[in-house]
């Protein structure tokens, strides 16, 4: 109980109109990609949009401060190149070739217009902790700067979460969760303590973790709860009794798991 009126207190749940979009539909973890189609490339996300998925995606930030959308810190998974991404402008990086293909790395700016509103998208904003973290949070606001089609922003750094509350308060924002092997009381308080720096409008939880108590807890009070990764018919099972909506994984498949009644 006395959780329970700190949560209702140190991080209040959004307006119910604000959020309610979030569990409308599933979402395309770093779009429909598979054999010849790169994760987070425009090609993914034509895809996904073609079959009316919502969009996951990721973002760090170039040389030259801008948003582009990328998941690792350095290039050296998904491209031939090598380095951390930072350190390229993202014109050096638009040149860059994704997984052998024509696909290059885009700006979030690009990819904003690719979507254009026709399905709602999930920006995962990817931190290091023990970095600044205003700078790309910036970089990622001026893009959405007159974006209409429905999105957010998320991040499994709590300060994230918490710099758009308090810079840009009318952008939906979410807080990653995973919580592993940290599931005893120092894990429990750590996770509070996240919750209660970032004033998150809705989780994003690791499937693997549900069924959840602190995640079931703040989805009772009013925190819509996605889940991550779903890439198998348990985890869609878990996603269906346990969250609001699905981030998946098709694995190049045609057709993805669907929770039943949420929207393709």
């Amino acid at each position: 109980m006395p959780f329970a009126l700190l949560d209702r207190w140190v991080s209040p749940v959004p307006d119910p109109r604000k959020v309610a979009w979030i569990g409308a539909q599933d979402y395309a973890h770093r779009g429909l990609h598979g054999s010849g189609v790169p994760e987070n490339s425009r090609a993914a996300f034509a895809k996904a949009i073609a079959q009316g998925h919502g969009i996951e995606l990721d973002v760090q930030r170039s040389s030259d401060g801008q948003a582009v959308v990328f998941h690792d810190d350095a290039l050296d998974r998904l491209t031939a190149e090598a380095g951390p991404v930072v350190r390229r402008s993202a014109a050096q990086l638009g040149a860059i070739a994704l997984g052998g293909t024509a696909e290059t790395i885009p700006t979030l700016r690009q990819v904003l217009a690719q979507i254009a509103g026709q399905v709602p998208v999930l920006i995962e904003v990817k931190s290091d902790r023990h970095a600044r973290i205003a700078a790309l949070c910036l970089s990622v606001r001026r893009v959405l700067e007159g974006y209409t089609g429905q999105h957010a922003v998320m991040s499994f750094d709590p300060r994230v979460a918490r710099w758009y509350w308090r810079n840009s308060p009318h952008t939906v924002r979410g807080l990653i969760v995973s919580e592993g092997e940290d599931r005893a009381l120092p894990g429990k308080l750590r996770r509070r303590l996240s919750l209660w720096h970032a004033r998150p409008d809705f989780l994003a939880y690791d499937v693997r973790d549900l069924p959840s108590s602190f995640a079931a807890a703040q989805r009772r009070r009013g925190l819509p709860v996605a889940t991550w990764t779903v890439r198998e018919a348990e985890h869609d099972e878990r996603a269906e009794a346990y969250a609001d909506a699905a981030i998946f994984e098709t694995g190049g498949a045609e057709n993805a798991p669907f929770r039943s009644g949420a929207q393709a």
